[in-house]
């Protein structure tokens, strides 16, 4: 297998360039129909579930997330967080209350969560963010049946490094039942040198502390009774089935309760945009990993 430090830059752009390798559409037009999907799927869901929008977990501006409520008198009620990709620099929570069509019928809560993006927001206040962001909802609702994790991308990367997180600096330690990290990055170092980089302007030892992939034995000790699922599409780039592949890999040989789901007839976007279809692949198992299929 190629290691990634003997790929071209140019080549290396390419293959962290996840919009050209859809087979569906152009790469701008498979950007242009995410974006389209994740709104009106967001849309859908506002209509559906009862909201709690725009509520801070922290003090700054964009420490603030989405809550999408069902009507059931279940005690149940297991609880998703939802952290939305675009390479850490698109995208917001705004765009991220799809998978709720499917999930508000089932009984299930789903909080979007918004994070301060670059060049406003760095990848260590970042990765601060989406911690705080568990934090406080665990607080606000102690009364779940589980707490359950779903990134995509950039998300799957903050979700990782939320699993990884030493907990004695904060004052709850979160009980993480279930994680579906979504054609996600779990090594940033390939990334420093590309255009990805350039709004983020992380140095070597900034991409090394916020790599989850750097961070398992820290993960074992603070997740290692979740359910970790790592899913890849059939057409992410060659380096993005990689990440997932080694992450998946890292994690199994620590012991760790993992499974790498390969999404068949997926690319980059699809993987996620279909979370709003009940009868998708990956909204079946993230029901059956929390007990509502």
């Amino acid at each position: 297998m190629t290691h990634w430090t003997d790929i071209k830059k140019d080549e290396l752009e390419r293959q962290y360039s996840p919009s050209q390798w859809s087979h569906r559409m152009s790469a701008d037009d498979v950007i242009n129909a995410h974006v389209k999907a994740l709104k009106e799927g967001t849309e859908q869901a506002r209509g559906l579930a009862q909201t709690l929008l725009n509520v801070p977990y922290g003090e700054g501006d964009g420490e603030k997330l989405d809550v999408y409520i069902p009507s059931t008198n279940s005690l149940d009620v297991p609880l998703v967080i939802y952290i939305h990709g675009g390479y850490w620099q698109f995208l917001s929570k705004e765009d991220s209350g799809f998978m709720a069509v499917p999930l508000i019928g089932k009984g299930v809560v789903v909080v979007a969560v918004g994070y301060d993006i670059a060049p406003k927001g760095n990848m260590d206040l970042m990765v601060s963010q989406v911690r705080r962001s568990v934090v406080s909802v665990i607080q606000q609702y102690s009364h779940i049946s589980g707490l359950y994790l779903c990134g995509h991308s950039a998300g799957a990367h903050l979700a990782a490094m939320v699993l990884s997180t030493d907990w004695s600096e904060y004052s709850v330690t979160p009980q993480i039942k279930g994680a579906f990290l979504v054609s996600g990055i779990y090594d940033l170092l390939p990334i420093l040198s590309t255009y990805v980089n350039e709004p983020l302007k992380m140095t070597e030892e900034v991409a090394v502390r916020n790599s989850p992939s750097q961070l398992v034995p820290q993960l074992k000790l603070s997740s290692s009774s979740c359910h970790i699922i790592v899913a890849v599409a059939e057409n992410d780039s060659p380096e993005f089935r990689k990440q997932s592949e080694e992450y998946h890999k890292t994690l199994e040989a620590s012991g760790l309760d993992v499974t790498l789901e390969d999404v068949a007839n997926t690319d980059h976007f699809s993987i996620i945009e279909q979370l709003v279809d009940g009868e998708y692949h990956l909204t079946k198992l993230l029901l059956k990993t929390m007990g509502k299929s």
